[in-house]
C-alpha cells in the first residue's frame, strides 16, 4: 500500500516549496516526512479539539451505522435504510449554509457548545427509543436527521475556530492532524458498531456512543471566547447574499470547490463495492469491506506521512496534481475490473474464499492511493479556505464548504447509478477517473491565478 502513495508525494514534491511561510521567526523547512504535530505543542486548546472531536467522531460513526442496521432489522427494506440519508440531506445543506453564518454571528465556541448539546440529545434519544423497544421509523428518521444537522454546524463552526487557535504556517498540518482523525473514525467507528450491534445489541451501541460524545464537550467548553473578527452580522437572508457575493468574487475559493465537486462526482465508487464483491471481484460482504476501508486507509497513511506538506508554497499547483492523481487511481479501479467477467450466480453472502485474490490486491491499492490523494487535495483545500478568507466570512465559507463536500458524493452516487445501467461495472470508474484528469487539467490551466496561488501570499 505504501507504494500506492509514491507518485501522490513525488507530484507534491515536484512544486517548490523550499520557501516558508512569512512569521515573526520563519520557521526551519522540515525534513521529516512523519507528520508534523507542532499545532499540538503550539495550541492546548487545538489538542483539546482535536482528541475531543475525534472521540466523539469514533461514537458518531457507530451511530450511523446501527441506525443502518436498525432500520434494516425494523423494515427489512434497504430502500428505508437509504431513506436515511435521504431525509436528512437538505436539512444538511440548510445547516452548512446557516450554521456558517452563525459561526460568523455569534461566539464560535458557543455556537459549537449548543450544537453539541442537539447531537448530544438525539444521541441520548435513539438509545432511550432503543431500550423501550420503540419501532415508531419516522421518530428514527427525525433524530437521525437532527444529528446530521447539528454535526453539520459543529463541523463548519470549528472549521472557522481553528485559524483563530494557530498561525498561519500551520494550517496544513493541522489539516493533515485532522485527516489522521477522520480516518480513524471511519475505520474503528464502523468497526465498533459492527462488534456491538452484533454483540450487545444497538441499544448499547446508541448509548456507548452518547458516552463519548462527552470528549467533544472538553474539546469545546475549554476554548477561549472567539467572537468573529470585524462587522459583526445579524443571521438573515441579507448575509447569507454577502457570503455568496464573496465567493463569486473570490476566483481560487470559488475553484476549489468546483474541482472537488468534479471529483467526488466522477470519482466516487462506494455504490459499486457490493456488486463488485458479488459479481466481478468475488469474496461478498468482506470484500467490500476491504474496498470501504482502503480509501479509509489511504486518507490515515497520507496523514501520517504529510510533514512536509507544511512547506508546499505553491498550493493551487498541489490541489490540481492531488486531484489528478486521484483520477487517475480511480481509473486504474476501474482498469482492474475492466479484464473480469461477470459471474453468475454471485452474492454479497458467499465466502471470501471465491475471491479473485490477485484483482481484490490490485484494487485495494487503487483505492487506497485515490484516499491518499484525495486526503492531500483536502489538506492544501482545507489550508487555502482557512488562509486567504478573512475571519468574518469563514463561518460562511465553511458552510458551503460543507454543502460541496455534501452533495458532491450523492451527485457521484447518481452519475454511478447511470453510468453502471448499461451494464459495465468497469466503465464508471475508469470513465470517470479519465474524465478527472482531463477536466481538472483543461480547467486549472484557465485560472492563471489557481496555478499562482502563493501560500506566502494567500488570496481568495
Amino acid at each position: 500500500m505504501a507504494s500506492v502513495l509514491v507518485p501522490v508525494w513525488r507530484l507534491i514534491d515536484r512544486i517548490p516549496h523550499h520557501v516558508s511561510l512569512p512569521t515573526s521567526q520563519p520557521p526551519a523547512p522540515r525534513r521529516s516526512h512523519f507528520v508534523d504535530l507542532t499545532p499540538f505543542r503550539r495550541s492546548p486548546a487545538f489538542l483539546r479539539l482535536w482528541l475531543g472531536s475525534g472521540i466523539a467522531g469514533i461514537g458518531s460513526q457507530m451511530t450511523i451505522i446501527a441506525i443502518g442496521l436498525h432500520v434494516y432489522a425494523l423494515t427489512g427494506s434497504t430502500a428505508a435504510v437509504a431513506l436515511v440519508g435521504v431525509v436528512g440531506l437538505v436539512p444538511m445543506i440548510l445547516a452548512g449554509i446557516y450554521g456558517g453564518l452563525l459561526a460568523d454571528s455569534f461566539d464560535r465556541r458557543t455556537v459549537a457548545f449548543i450544537a453539541a448539546v442537539v447531537a448530544w440529545f438525539s444521541t441520548l434519544s435513539l438509545a432511550a427509543l432503543a431500550w423501550l423497544h420503540v419501532d415508531t421509523l419516522w421518530l428514527y428518521y427525525g433524530l437521525a436527521t437532527l444529528n446530521a444537522v447539528a454535526a453539520t454546524i459543529i463541523g463548519t463552526t470549528r472549521a472557522a475556530i481553528i485559524p483563530r487557535l494557530l498561525d498561519r504556517e500551520l494550517l496544513p498540518a493541522a489539516s493533515a492532524l485532522s485527516g489522521i482523525s477522520v480516518g480513524l473514525q471511519v475505520t474503528v467507528g464502523p468497526a465498533l458498531a459492527g462488534i456491538l450491534v452484533a454483540g450487545v445489541g444497538v441499544q448499547w451501541t446508541y448509548t456507548i456512543d452518547a458516552i463519548l460524545f462527552l470528549a467533544a464537550f472538553t474539546g469545546i467548553l475549554t476554548l477561549p471566547k472567539i467572537l468573529p473578527e470585524g462587522e459583526s452580522r445579524r443571521p438573515g437572508f441579507a448575509a447569507v447574499r454577502q457570503g455568496l457575493a464573496f465567493v463569486r468574487h473570490a476566483p481560487n475559493i470559488r475553484l476549489t470547490f468546483l474541482l472537488d465537486i468534479i471529483a467526488m462526482t466522477f470519482g466516487t465508487a462506494r455504490v459499486l463495492f457490493p456488486a463488485v464483491g458479488a459479481l466481478l471481484i468475488g469474496g461478498g460482504a468482506v470484500t467490500v469491506g476491504i474496498l470501504s476501508g482502503a480509501l479509509a486507509a489511504g486518507v490515515l497513511l497520507s496523514s501520517l506521512f504529510s510533514g512536509r506538506l507544511g512547506g508546499v508554497r505553491w498550493q493551487g499547483v498541489a490541489i490540481r496534481n492531488a486531484i489528478i492523481t486521484y483520477g487517475a487511481c480511480m481509473a486504474a479501479f476501474g482498469a482492474v475490473l475492466l479484464p473480469l467477467g461477470t459471474r453468475t450466480g454471485g452474492s454479497i453472502t458467499e465466502p471470501f474464499s471465491t475471491a479473485n485474490l490477485p484483482a481484490l490486491a490490485l484494487a485495494t491499492l487503487a483505492l487506497a492511493g485515490a484516499g491518499a490523494a484525495d486526503n492531500v487535495s483536502m489538506v492544501f483545500r482545507s489550508t487555502m479556505l482557512q488562509a486567504a478568507v478573512p475571519d468574518s466570512m469563514r463561518g460562511r465559507t465553511q458552510g458551503l464548504n460543507i454543502v460541496v463536500v455534501t452533495g458532491g458524493p450523492r451527485v457521484g452516487d447518481a452519475y454511478i447509478g447511470l453510468a453502471s445501467m448499461v451494464a459495465l461495472l468497469w466503465l464508471p470508474s475508469l470513465l470517470g477517473g479519465i474524465l478527472i484528469m482531463v477536466l481538472v487539467f483543461v480547467i486549472v490551466q484557465t485560472h492563471r491565478s489557481f496555478l499562482h496561488y502563493d501560500a506566502e501570499h494567500p488570496t481568495p
